[in-house]
Protein backbone atom coordinates (compact mmCIF):
# COMPACT_ATOMS: atom_id res chain seq x y z
CA UNK A 1 0.00 0.00 0.00
CA UNK A 2 1.18 3.52 -0.77
CA UNK A 3 0.34 6.69 1.13
CA UNK A 4 -0.36 9.37 -1.43
CA UNK A 5 0.92 12.74 -0.48
CA UNK A 6 -1.74 14.95 -1.96
CA UNK A 7 -3.41 17.22 0.57
CA UNK A 8 -6.42 17.64 -1.66
CA UNK A 9 -7.44 14.04 -1.14
CA UNK A 10 -7.45 14.45 2.66
CA UNK A 11 -9.81 17.43 2.66
CA UNK A 12 -13.07 16.33 4.34
CA UNK A 13 -15.17 18.60 2.14
CA UNK A 14 -13.59 17.10 -0.97
CA UNK A 15 -14.19 13.60 0.37
CA UNK A 16 -17.87 14.43 0.84
CA UNK A 17 -17.97 15.95 -2.62
CA UNK A 18 -16.64 12.71 -4.08
CA UNK A 19 -18.72 10.26 -2.07
CA UNK A 20 -22.22 11.71 -2.35
CA UNK A 21 -22.35 11.53 -6.18
CA UNK A 22 -20.77 8.06 -6.06
CA UNK A 23 -23.40 6.89 -3.56
CA UNK A 24 -26.17 8.25 -5.80
CA UNK A 25 -24.77 6.37 -8.82
CA UNK A 26 -24.43 3.22 -6.74
CA UNK A 27 -28.03 3.50 -5.57
CA UNK A 28 -29.25 3.80 -9.16
CA UNK A 29 -27.33 0.66 -10.11
CA UNK A 30 -28.57 -1.18 -7.02
CA UNK A 31 -32.19 -0.52 -7.99
CA UNK A 32 -31.60 -1.79 -11.54
CA UNK A 33 -29.80 -4.99 -10.57
CA UNK A 34 -32.13 -5.75 -7.65
CA UNK A 35 -35.54 -5.14 -9.23
CA UNK A 36 -34.77 -5.53 -12.95
CA UNK A 37 -31.78 -7.85 -12.78
CA UNK A 38 -33.01 -11.19 -14.14
CA UNK A 39 -35.36 -12.11 -16.99
CA UNK A 40 -34.70 -15.90 -17.13
CA UNK A 41 -37.51 -16.97 -14.82
CA UNK A 42 -37.83 -20.67 -15.74
CA UNK A 43 -35.46 -22.08 -13.10
CA UNK A 44 -35.27 -19.34 -10.45
CA UNK A 45 -38.33 -17.08 -10.35
CA UNK A 46 -36.80 -13.81 -9.17
CA UNK A 47 -36.15 -10.38 -10.60
CA UNK A 48 -33.10 -9.85 -8.40
CA UNK A 49 -29.74 -10.52 -9.99
CA UNK A 50 -28.22 -10.81 -6.52
CA UNK A 51 -30.69 -13.47 -5.43
CA UNK A 52 -30.32 -15.38 -8.70
CA UNK A 53 -26.55 -15.42 -8.29
CA UNK A 54 -26.70 -16.28 -4.61
CA UNK A 55 -29.07 -19.20 -5.15
CA UNK A 56 -26.57 -20.69 -7.56
CA UNK A 57 -24.13 -20.86 -4.64
CA UNK A 58 -26.47 -22.89 -2.44
CA UNK A 59 -27.96 -25.21 -5.09
CA UNK A 60 -25.91 -28.42 -5.42
CA UNK A 61 -27.27 -28.96 -8.94
CA UNK A 62 -25.61 -25.75 -10.15
CA UNK A 63 -22.16 -27.05 -9.11
CA UNK A 64 -21.25 -23.50 -8.09
CA UNK A 65 -21.17 -23.86 -4.32
CA UNK A 66 -17.59 -22.60 -4.30
CA UNK A 67 -19.02 -19.13 -4.97
CA UNK A 68 -18.98 -18.25 -1.26
CA UNK A 69 -15.28 -19.05 -1.08
CA UNK A 70 -14.59 -16.99 -4.20
CA UNK A 71 -16.52 -14.10 -2.68
CA UNK A 72 -14.49 -14.32 0.54
CA UNK A 73 -11.20 -14.38 -1.36
CA UNK A 74 -12.30 -11.41 -3.49
CA UNK A 75 -13.13 -9.40 -0.36
CA UNK A 76 -9.73 -10.29 1.11
CA UNK A 77 -8.00 -9.24 -2.11
CA UNK A 78 -9.93 -5.95 -2.11
CA UNK A 79 -8.77 -5.29 1.48
CA UNK A 80 -5.21 -6.33 0.62
CA UNK A 81 -5.03 -4.08 -2.45
CA UNK A 82 -6.70 -1.02 -0.98
CA UNK A 83 -4.71 2.21 -1.18
CA UNK A 84 -3.78 3.76 2.17
CA UNK A 85 -5.60 7.02 1.41
CA UNK A 86 -8.22 8.31 -0.94
CA UNK A 87 -7.15 8.53 -4.55
CA UNK A 88 -5.08 11.36 -5.86
CA UNK A 89 -5.99 10.52 -9.43
CA UNK A 90 -9.00 11.53 -11.48
CA UNK A 91 -11.13 9.14 -13.47
CA UNK A 92 -14.56 10.80 -13.57
CA UNK A 93 -14.89 10.01 -17.27
CA UNK A 94 -13.64 6.45 -16.79
CA UNK A 95 -16.10 5.92 -13.94
CA UNK A 96 -19.10 7.13 -15.92
CA UNK A 97 -18.11 5.18 -19.03
CA UNK A 98 -17.63 1.96 -17.04
CA UNK A 99 -20.97 2.28 -15.28
CA UNK A 100 -22.75 3.01 -18.57
CA UNK A 101 -21.04 0.01 -20.17
CA UNK A 102 -22.09 -2.19 -17.26
CA UNK A 103 -25.72 -1.09 -17.61
CA UNK A 104 -25.61 -1.68 -21.38
CA UNK A 105 -24.18 -5.19 -20.91
CA UNK A 106 -26.88 -5.94 -18.36
CA UNK A 107 -29.64 -4.76 -20.69
CA UNK A 108 -28.29 -6.97 -23.46
CA UNK A 109 -28.15 -9.93 -21.07
CA UNK A 110 -31.68 -9.15 -19.87
CA UNK A 111 -32.99 -9.07 -23.43
CA UNK A 112 -31.28 -12.32 -24.41
CA UNK A 113 -32.09 -14.07 -21.10
CA UNK A 114 -28.36 -14.42 -20.46
CA UNK A 115 -28.19 -13.70 -16.74
CA UNK A 116 -24.49 -14.48 -16.69
CA UNK A 117 -23.88 -11.59 -19.09
CA UNK A 118 -25.80 -9.37 -16.67
CA UNK A 119 -23.46 -10.49 -13.88
CA UNK A 120 -20.48 -9.43 -15.97
CA UNK A 121 -22.27 -6.12 -16.47
CA UNK A 122 -22.64 -5.86 -12.68
CA UNK A 123 -18.89 -6.37 -12.23
CA UNK A 124 -18.10 -3.72 -14.86
CA UNK A 125 -20.52 -1.35 -13.16
CA UNK A 126 -18.85 -2.14 -9.84
CA UNK A 127 -15.46 -1.20 -11.29
CA UNK A 128 -16.84 2.13 -12.48
CA UNK A 129 -18.33 2.75 -9.06
CA UNK A 130 -15.01 2.14 -7.29
CA UNK A 131 -13.35 4.65 -9.62
CA UNK A 132 -16.15 7.12 -8.91
CA UNK A 133 -15.73 6.65 -5.17
CA UNK A 134 -11.96 6.49 -4.91
CA UNK A 135 -10.38 7.51 -8.18
CA UNK A 136 -8.12 5.60 -10.55
CA UNK A 137 -5.91 4.13 -7.83
CA UNK A 138 -8.95 2.45 -6.25
CA UNK A 139 -10.03 1.28 -9.68
CA UNK A 140 -6.64 -0.31 -10.34
CA UNK A 141 -6.69 -1.92 -6.91
CA UNK A 142 -10.14 -3.46 -7.49
CA UNK A 143 -9.62 -4.82 -11.03
CA UNK A 144 -8.38 -8.24 -9.92
CA UNK A 145 -10.76 -8.71 -6.93
CA UNK A 146 -13.74 -7.93 -9.18
CA UNK A 147 -12.38 -10.06 -12.02
CA UNK A 148 -11.79 -12.95 -9.64
CA UNK A 149 -15.56 -13.09 -9.03
CA UNK A 150 -15.94 -14.46 -12.57
CA UNK A 151 -14.98 -17.84 -11.10
CA UNK A 152 -18.18 -17.67 -9.01
CA UNK A 153 -20.39 -17.40 -12.12
CA UNK A 154 -22.04 -20.67 -13.22
CA UNK A 155 -20.97 -20.80 -16.85
CA UNK A 156 -23.04 -22.92 -19.23
CA UNK A 157 -20.28 -22.76 -21.79
CA UNK A 158 -18.30 -25.02 -19.48
CA UNK A 159 -20.92 -27.72 -20.05
CA UNK A 160 -19.68 -27.96 -23.62
CA UNK A 161 -16.04 -27.66 -22.53
CA UNK A 162 -16.60 -30.31 -19.87
CA UNK A 163 -18.28 -32.57 -22.39
CA UNK A 164 -15.29 -32.56 -24.75
CA UNK A 165 -12.90 -32.71 -21.80
CA UNK A 166 -14.80 -35.78 -20.61
CA UNK A 167 -14.51 -37.42 -24.03
CA UNK A 168 -10.77 -36.74 -24.09
CA UNK A 169 -10.29 -38.16 -20.59
CA UNK A 170 -12.28 -41.28 -21.48
CA UNK A 171 -10.37 -41.79 -24.73
CA UNK A 172 -6.91 -41.45 -23.15
CA UNK A 173 -7.87 -43.63 -20.16
CA UNK A 174 -9.24 -46.28 -22.50
CA UNK A 175 -6.02 -46.35 -24.50
CA UNK A 176 -3.92 -46.53 -21.34
CA UNK A 177 -5.96 -49.48 -20.09
CA UNK A 178 -5.49 -51.33 -23.38
CA UNK A 179 -1.79 -50.44 -23.26
CA UNK A 180 -1.34 -52.33 -19.98
CA UNK A 181 -3.40 -55.29 -21.15
CA UNK A 182 -6.79 -54.50 -19.54
CA UNK A 183 -9.72 -55.34 -21.80
CA UNK A 184 -12.22 -52.50 -21.48
CA UNK A 185 -15.03 -51.42 -23.79
CA UNK A 186 -15.86 -47.78 -24.38
CA UNK A 187 -19.50 -46.92 -25.11
CA UNK A 188 -20.02 -43.17 -25.33
CA UNK A 189 -19.15 -41.89 -21.88
CA UNK A 190 -19.12 -45.39 -20.37
CA UNK A 191 -16.21 -47.71 -19.68
CA UNK A 192 -17.11 -51.35 -19.03
CA UNK A 193 -15.55 -54.80 -18.94
CA UNK A 194 -16.44 -57.35 -21.64
CA UNK A 195 -17.65 -59.82 -18.99
CA UNK A 196 -19.82 -57.29 -17.15
CA UNK A 197 -17.78 -57.29 -13.91
CA UNK A 198 -17.74 -53.50 -13.82
CA UNK A 199 -19.25 -50.55 -15.62
CA UNK A 200 -18.68 -46.85 -15.01
CA UNK A 201 -20.34 -43.85 -16.58
CA UNK A 202 -17.85 -41.00 -16.58
CA UNK A 203 -20.35 -38.34 -15.59
CA UNK A 204 -19.89 -34.59 -15.83
CA UNK A 205 -18.65 -34.51 -12.25
CA UNK A 206 -15.72 -36.71 -13.33
CA UNK A 207 -15.01 -34.78 -16.51
CA UNK A 208 -12.68 -32.36 -14.76
CA UNK A 209 -14.87 -29.25 -15.07
CA UNK A 210 -15.37 -28.90 -11.31
CA UNK A 211 -11.70 -29.48 -10.58
CA UNK A 212 -10.77 -27.29 -13.53
CA UNK A 213 -12.77 -24.36 -12.12
CA UNK A 214 -11.33 -24.81 -8.65
CA UNK A 215 -7.80 -25.20 -9.94
CA UNK A 216 -8.19 -22.28 -12.35
CA UNK A 217 -9.24 -20.07 -9.45
CA UNK A 218 -6.43 -21.27 -7.19
CA UNK A 219 -3.82 -21.12 -9.96
CA UNK A 220 -4.91 -17.61 -10.90
CA UNK A 221 -4.76 -16.53 -7.27
CA UNK A 222 -1.38 -18.20 -6.72
CA UNK A 223 0.06 -16.58 -9.84
CA UNK A 224 -1.34 -13.20 -8.84
CA UNK A 225 0.19 -13.15 -5.36
CA UNK A 226 3.48 -14.72 -6.51
CA UNK A 227 4.28 -12.43 -9.44
CA UNK A 228 3.85 -8.80 -10.40
CA UNK A 229 3.82 -9.15 -14.18
CA UNK A 230 0.88 -10.55 -16.13
CA UNK A 231 2.81 -12.88 -18.51
CA UNK A 232 3.92 -15.01 -15.55
CA UNK A 233 0.53 -14.81 -13.89
CA UNK A 234 -1.20 -15.87 -17.11
CA UNK A 235 1.15 -18.81 -17.62
CA UNK A 236 0.42 -20.11 -14.12
CA UNK A 237 -3.34 -19.67 -14.59
CA UNK A 238 -3.39 -21.53 -17.92
CA UNK A 239 -1.33 -24.41 -16.55
CA UNK A 240 -4.39 -25.68 -14.66
CA UNK A 241 -5.95 -26.97 -17.92
CA UNK A 242 -3.35 -29.63 -18.84
CA UNK A 243 -2.74 -30.44 -15.18
CA UNK A 244 -6.45 -31.01 -14.50
CA UNK A 245 -6.72 -33.15 -17.64
CA UNK A 246 -3.76 -35.32 -16.61
CA UNK A 247 -5.03 -35.62 -13.05
CA UNK A 248 -8.46 -36.84 -14.14
CA UNK A 249 -6.96 -39.25 -16.69
CA UNK A 250 -4.92 -40.74 -13.84
CA UNK A 251 -8.03 -40.99 -11.68
CA UNK A 252 -10.15 -42.78 -14.32
CA UNK A 253 -7.26 -45.07 -15.23
CA UNK A 254 -6.77 -46.08 -11.58
CA UNK A 255 -10.50 -46.76 -11.26
CA UNK A 256 -10.36 -49.13 -14.24
CA UNK A 257 -7.24 -50.84 -12.89
CA UNK A 258 -8.83 -51.35 -9.46
CA UNK A 259 -12.06 -52.64 -11.01
CA UNK A 260 -10.22 -55.05 -13.29
CA UNK A 261 -8.29 -56.34 -10.28
CA UNK A 262 -10.98 -56.55 -7.58
CA UNK A 263 -14.29 -55.72 -9.24
CA UNK A 264 -16.84 -52.91 -9.22
CA UNK A 265 -16.57 -52.13 -5.50
CA UNK A 266 -12.81 -51.61 -5.63
CA UNK A 267 -13.19 -49.18 -8.51
CA UNK A 268 -15.87 -47.30 -6.58
CA UNK A 269 -13.53 -46.97 -3.59
CA UNK A 270 -10.88 -45.40 -5.82
CA UNK A 271 -13.54 -43.12 -7.29
CA UNK A 272 -14.65 -41.93 -3.86
CA UNK A 273 -11.21 -41.42 -2.30
CA UNK A 274 -8.89 -40.42 -5.09
CA UNK A 275 -10.71 -37.27 -6.19
CA UNK A 276 -9.25 -35.16 -3.40
CA UNK A 277 -5.84 -36.83 -3.73
CA UNK A 278 -5.68 -36.06 -7.45
CA UNK A 279 -6.70 -32.48 -6.65
CA UNK A 280 -3.75 -32.16 -4.28
CA UNK A 281 -1.40 -33.68 -6.85
CA UNK A 282 -2.50 -31.23 -9.53
CA UNK A 283 -2.31 -28.30 -7.14
CA UNK A 284 1.22 -29.44 -6.25
CA UNK A 285 2.12 -29.34 -9.94
CA UNK A 286 0.86 -25.75 -10.16
CA UNK A 287 2.95 -24.73 -7.15
CA UNK A 288 5.95 -26.56 -8.59
CA UNK A 289 5.52 -24.59 -11.81
CA UNK A 290 5.58 -21.36 -9.79
CA UNK A 291 8.87 -22.46 -8.24
CA UNK A 292 10.35 -23.26 -11.66
CA UNK A 293 9.33 -19.85 -12.99
CA UNK A 294 10.82 -18.10 -9.97
CA UNK A 295 14.13 -19.93 -10.52
CA UNK A 296 14.43 -19.72 -14.31
CA UNK A 297 12.34 -16.64 -15.13
CA UNK A 298 12.69 -14.39 -12.07
CA UNK A 299 11.24 -10.95 -11.92
CA UNK A 300 13.60 -8.01 -11.57
CA UNK A 301 13.95 -6.49 -8.12
CA UNK A 302 12.29 -3.27 -9.19
CA UNK A 303 9.28 -5.24 -10.46
CA UNK A 304 8.84 -6.95 -7.09
CA UNK A 305 8.89 -3.58 -5.33
CA UNK A 306 5.92 -2.28 -7.33
CA UNK A 307 2.64 -2.08 -5.44
CA UNK A 308 -0.90 -2.56 -6.68
CA UNK A 309 -1.95 0.60 -4.92
CA UNK A 310 0.35 2.77 -7.03
CA UNK A 311 -1.32 5.95 -8.22
CA UNK A 312 -0.36 9.15 -9.94
CA UNK A 313 -0.16 12.51 -8.18
CA UNK A 314 -2.34 14.46 -10.58
CA UNK A 315 -5.02 16.72 -9.07
CA UNK A 316 -8.14 14.94 -7.95
CA UNK A 317 -11.16 15.08 -10.25
CA UNK A 318 -14.41 14.23 -8.58
CA UNK A 319 -17.31 12.34 -10.03
CA UNK A 320 -19.69 15.29 -10.12
CA UNK A 321 -23.46 15.51 -10.15
CA UNK A 322 -23.49 15.59 -13.95
CA UNK A 323 -22.37 11.96 -13.87
CA UNK A 324 -25.19 11.21 -11.43
CA UNK A 325 -27.71 12.64 -13.89
CA UNK A 326 -26.25 10.61 -16.76
CA UNK A 327 -26.19 7.35 -14.78
CA UNK A 328 -29.66 8.03 -13.36
CA UNK A 329 -31.16 8.59 -16.80
CA UNK A 330 -29.42 5.49 -18.14
CA UNK A 331 -30.70 3.41 -15.21
CA UNK A 332 -34.24 4.67 -15.80
CA UNK A 333 -34.03 3.78 -19.50
CA UNK A 334 -32.79 0.28 -18.62
CA UNK A 335 -35.73 -0.22 -16.26
CA UNK A 336 -38.24 0.97 -18.86
CA UNK A 337 -36.69 -1.34 -21.45
CA UNK A 338 -36.82 -4.23 -18.95
CA UNK A 339 -40.54 -3.60 -18.33
CA UNK A 340 -41.21 -3.77 -22.07
CA UNK A 341 -39.13 -6.93 -22.41
CA UNK A 342 -41.04 -8.51 -19.51
CA UNK A 343 -44.30 -7.91 -21.34
CA UNK A 344 -42.89 -9.63 -24.41
CA UNK A 345 -41.77 -12.60 -22.33
CA UNK A 346 -45.27 -13.19 -20.99
CA UNK A 347 -46.54 -14.11 -24.46
CA UNK A 348 -43.70 -15.43 -26.64
CA UNK A 349 -44.71 -16.56 -30.10
CA UNK A 350 -44.57 -20.23 -31.00
CA UNK A 351 -44.21 -21.99 -34.34
CA UNK A 352 -45.92 -25.18 -33.18
CA UNK A 353 -49.55 -25.96 -32.46
CA UNK A 354 -50.28 -26.15 -28.74
CA UNK A 355 -52.25 -28.73 -26.79
CA UNK A 356 -55.25 -27.69 -24.74
CA UNK A 357 -53.09 -27.05 -21.65
CA UNK A 358 -51.12 -24.35 -23.49
CA UNK A 359 -47.79 -25.88 -22.40
CA UNK A 360 -47.27 -29.03 -24.46
CA UNK A 361 -47.18 -29.26 -28.24
CA UNK A 362 -50.20 -30.87 -29.87
CA UNK A 363 -50.31 -34.67 -29.40
CA UNK A 364 -48.67 -36.64 -32.19
CA UNK A 365 -50.94 -38.91 -34.27
CA UNK A 366 -51.61 -42.43 -33.00
CA UNK A 367 -51.05 -43.99 -36.42
CA UNK A 368 -49.29 -43.09 -39.67
CA UNK A 369 -51.46 -44.58 -42.39
CA UNK A 370 -51.87 -48.32 -42.24
CA UNK A 371 -48.18 -49.12 -41.88
CA UNK A 372 -47.08 -47.35 -38.69
CA UNK A 373 -48.55 -47.57 -35.21
CA UNK A 374 -47.64 -45.06 -32.49
CA UNK A 375 -46.71 -46.14 -28.99
CA UNK A 376 -46.31 -43.92 -25.92
CA UNK A 377 -42.74 -42.74 -25.32
CA UNK A 378 -42.81 -41.22 -21.83
CA UNK A 379 -40.58 -38.32 -20.87
CA UNK A 380 -37.91 -39.53 -18.46
CA UNK A 381 -37.76 -38.34 -14.88
CA UNK A 382 -34.27 -36.93 -15.50
CA UNK A 383 -35.62 -34.73 -18.30
CA UNK A 384 -38.37 -33.47 -16.01
CA UNK A 385 -35.86 -32.62 -13.30
CA UNK A 386 -33.28 -30.95 -15.52
CA UNK A 387 -35.62 -28.82 -17.65
CA UNK A 388 -37.84 -25.98 -16.36
CA UNK A 389 -41.30 -26.95 -15.14
CA UNK A 390 -43.07 -25.16 -18.01
CA UNK A 391 -41.21 -27.11 -20.72
CA UNK A 392 -43.66 -28.88 -23.05
CA UNK A 393 -43.31 -32.34 -24.57
CA UNK A 394 -44.97 -34.45 -27.26
CA UNK A 395 -43.39 -37.80 -28.11
CA UNK A 396 -44.27 -41.07 -29.84
CA UNK A 397 -42.41 -44.17 -30.95
CA UNK A 398 -43.73 -45.49 -34.26
CA UNK A 399 -43.33 -49.16 -35.15
CA UNK A 400 -43.81 -50.67 -38.60
CA UNK A 401 -46.60 -53.22 -38.93
CA UNK A 402 -44.74 -54.80 -41.85
CA UNK A 403 -41.27 -55.03 -40.29
CA UNK A 404 -41.05 -54.93 -36.46
CA UNK A 405 -37.34 -54.10 -36.69
CA UNK A 406 -38.18 -50.72 -38.21
CA UNK A 407 -39.10 -47.91 -35.85
CA UNK A 408 -39.00 -44.11 -35.64
CA UNK A 409 -38.87 -42.11 -32.41
CA UNK A 410 -40.39 -38.66 -32.98
CA UNK A 411 -40.18 -36.00 -30.27
CA UNK A 412 -41.08 -32.33 -29.87
CA UNK A 413 -39.68 -30.34 -26.91
CA UNK A 414 -41.19 -26.87 -26.47
CA UNK A 415 -39.48 -24.23 -24.33
CA UNK A 416 -41.35 -22.20 -21.75
CA UNK A 417 -40.54 -18.75 -20.39
CA UNK A 418 -36.88 -19.69 -20.13
CA UNK A 419 -35.21 -20.28 -23.48
CA UNK A 420 -32.64 -22.59 -21.79
CA UNK A 421 -35.12 -25.47 -22.13
CA UNK A 422 -33.53 -25.98 -25.55
CA UNK A 423 -29.91 -27.04 -25.99
CA UNK A 424 -27.55 -28.74 -28.41
CA UNK A 425 -28.62 -32.37 -28.95
CA UNK A 426 -25.06 -33.51 -29.74
CA UNK A 427 -24.16 -33.28 -26.06
CA UNK A 428 -26.98 -35.55 -24.88
CA UNK A 429 -26.50 -38.08 -27.67
CA UNK A 430 -22.90 -38.86 -26.84
CA UNK A 431 -23.67 -38.88 -23.14
CA UNK A 432 -26.32 -41.55 -23.84
CA UNK A 433 -23.78 -43.83 -25.48
CA UNK A 434 -24.06 -42.75 -29.11
CA UNK A 435 -20.99 -41.99 -31.20
CA UNK A 436 -21.44 -39.35 -33.90
CA UNK A 437 -19.95 -40.65 -37.14
CA UNK A 438 -21.03 -37.88 -39.50
CA UNK A 439 -22.98 -34.63 -39.78
CA UNK A 440 -24.76 -32.99 -42.70
CA UNK A 441 -27.89 -31.00 -43.55
CA UNK A 442 -30.85 -32.17 -45.60
CA UNK A 443 -34.12 -30.73 -46.89
CA UNK A 444 -37.34 -32.60 -46.21
CA UNK A 445 -40.32 -31.49 -48.37
CA UNK A 446 -43.26 -30.05 -46.48
CA UNK A 447 -46.36 -32.26 -46.85
CA UNK A 448 -48.60 -31.21 -49.70
CA UNK A 449 -46.01 -30.55 -52.39
CA UNK A 450 -46.14 -26.72 -52.22
CA UNK A 451 -42.36 -26.48 -52.67
CA UNK A 452 -41.59 -25.52 -49.05
CA UNK A 453 -38.88 -27.56 -47.37
CA UNK A 454 -37.78 -28.20 -43.83
CA UNK A 455 -34.01 -27.94 -43.48
CA UNK A 456 -32.68 -30.26 -40.79
CA UNK A 457 -29.37 -31.42 -39.36
CA UNK A 458 -28.66 -35.10 -40.00
CA UNK A 459 -26.36 -36.96 -37.61
CA UNK A 460 -25.16 -40.45 -38.44
CA UNK A 461 -24.72 -42.14 -35.08
CA UNK A 462 -23.93 -45.58 -33.72
CA UNK A 463 -23.72 -47.32 -30.37
CA UNK A 464 -22.42 -50.61 -28.96
CA UNK A 465 -25.14 -53.04 -27.85
CA UNK A 466 -24.35 -56.30 -25.98
CA UNK A 467 -25.93 -59.46 -27.38
CA UNK A 468 -27.23 -62.58 -25.65
CA UNK A 469 -24.01 -64.42 -26.52
CA UNK A 470 -21.87 -61.89 -24.68
CA UNK A 471 -20.61 -60.30 -27.87
CA UNK A 472 -21.03 -56.63 -28.75
CA UNK A 473 -22.34 -55.26 -32.01
CA UNK A 474 -22.53 -51.76 -33.34
CA UNK A 475 -25.98 -50.43 -34.17
CA UNK A 476 -26.00 -47.51 -36.64
CA UNK A 477 -28.83 -45.00 -36.71
CA UNK A 478 -29.87 -41.67 -38.20
CA UNK A 479 -30.73 -38.72 -35.94
CA UNK A 480 -32.51 -35.77 -37.57
CA UNK A 481 -33.33 -32.51 -35.79
CA UNK A 482 -34.32 -28.90 -36.35
CA UNK A 483 -35.69 -25.95 -34.36
CA UNK A 484 -39.04 -24.24 -34.92
CA UNK A 485 -39.74 -20.67 -33.89
CA UNK A 486 -42.47 -18.18 -34.73
CA UNK A 487 -42.31 -18.07 -38.53
CA UNK A 488 -38.75 -19.43 -38.46
CA UNK A 489 -37.11 -22.78 -38.97
CA UNK A 490 -33.38 -23.37 -38.47
CA UNK A 491 -31.30 -26.56 -38.50
CA UNK A 492 -28.74 -25.73 -35.82
CA UNK A 493 -28.54 -24.37 -32.30
CA UNK A 494 -26.20 -21.53 -33.24
CA UNK A 495 -28.63 -20.32 -35.92
CA UNK A 496 -31.43 -20.50 -33.36
CA UNK A 497 -29.51 -18.28 -30.92
CA UNK A 498 -28.64 -15.84 -33.70
CA UNK A 499 -32.23 -15.69 -34.96
CA UNK A 500 -33.52 -15.13 -31.42
CA UNK A 501 -31.10 -12.27 -30.84
CA UNK A 502 -31.81 -10.54 -34.17
CA UNK A 503 -35.59 -10.85 -33.90
CA UNK A 504 -35.63 -9.64 -30.31
CA UNK A 505 -33.31 -6.67 -30.73
CA UNK A 506 -34.41 -5.61 -34.22
CA UNK A 507 -38.09 -6.59 -34.28
CA UNK A 508 -39.04 -6.89 -30.57
CA UNK A 509 -40.20 -10.44 -31.22
CA UNK A 510 -39.60 -13.29 -28.79
CA UNK A 511 -39.70 -16.93 -29.84
CA UNK A 512 -40.92 -19.91 -27.88
CA UNK A 513 -38.63 -22.36 -29.62
CA UNK A 514 -39.46 -26.01 -30.21
CA UNK A 515 -36.81 -28.68 -30.71
CA UNK A 516 -37.91 -31.46 -33.08
CA UNK A 517 -35.98 -34.68 -33.55
CA UNK A 518 -36.47 -38.10 -35.13
CA UNK A 519 -34.32 -41.18 -34.50
CA UNK A 520 -34.44 -44.34 -36.61
CA UNK A 521 -32.07 -47.27 -37.22
CA UNK A 522 -29.83 -47.19 -40.27
CA UNK A 523 -30.84 -50.71 -41.32
CA UNK A 524 -31.10 -50.08 -45.06
CA UNK A 525 -29.77 -47.76 -47.74
CA UNK A 526 -29.78 -44.15 -46.60
CA UNK A 527 -32.26 -43.26 -49.34
CA UNK A 528 -34.73 -45.81 -47.95
CA UNK A 529 -34.21 -44.54 -44.40
CA UNK A 530 -34.90 -40.96 -45.46
CA UNK A 531 -37.99 -42.12 -47.34
CA UNK A 532 -39.14 -43.78 -44.09
CA UNK A 533 -38.67 -40.53 -42.20
CA UNK A 534 -40.50 -38.60 -44.92
CA UNK A 535 -43.52 -40.92 -44.52
CA UNK A 536 -43.63 -40.06 -40.79
CA UNK A 537 -43.15 -36.35 -41.44
CA UNK A 538 -45.89 -36.24 -44.09
CA UNK A 539 -48.49 -37.24 -41.52
CA UNK A 540 -47.05 -35.79 -38.30
CA UNK A 541 -45.74 -32.37 -39.34
CA UNK A 542 -49.17 -30.80 -40.06
CA UNK A 543 -50.36 -32.05 -36.65
CA UNK A 544 -47.82 -30.21 -34.49
CA UNK A 545 -46.09 -27.59 -36.67
CA UNK A 546 -47.86 -24.55 -38.02
CA UNK A 547 -48.14 -24.58 -41.79
CA UNK A 548 -45.59 -22.37 -43.52
CA UNK A 549 -46.99 -19.13 -44.85
CA UNK A 550 -45.73 -15.97 -46.39
CA UNK A 551 -43.88 -15.15 -43.17
CA UNK A 552 -41.87 -18.36 -43.01
CA UNK A 553 -38.15 -17.71 -42.86
CA UNK A 554 -35.81 -20.65 -43.44
CA UNK A 555 -32.10 -20.84 -42.73
CA UNK A 556 -31.07 -20.38 -46.35
CA UNK A 557 -33.02 -17.18 -46.95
Amino acid sequence: MVTVGNPATNDPSETRGRWWPALACGLAGLVVFQFFGNSARGYIDTRSLFRWWGEQWIDPASECQHGWLILGVSLWLAWRNRPATASAGGGAGMAAASMLMGLAMHLLGYALQQTRLSIVGLLVFGFGWTVAAGGRSWGRAMIFPLGFLVFAIPLNVLDTLGFYLRLGIIGVSNRLAHGVGIAVIRNGTQLMSPDGRYSYDVAAACSGVNSLLALAALATLAGYVSFRRWPRRTLVALSCVPFAFLGNVLRIFLIVVAAAWKGQHAGQVVHDWFGFLIFLVVLGLVLALIGVIQNFWPEAAEERREKNGKSDLSPAKQTGWLSVVVIGVAAALVMLAAIRLDRMQLAPESGVILADNGIDPAPLPDAIGAGWVGHPAPVTEIERQVLPADTGFSRKSYGSTLDPAQWVLLSVVLSGKDRTSIHRPELCLVGQGWTIAGRSERDFPWPGGNGTKVRATVLRVERVVPTATGQNRRVPAVFVYWFVGAGREVPSSWERVWASSVDLLAHQRRHRWAYVFALTPLDADEADVFDRLQVIFNRALPVFEKAPGAGRVTSDE
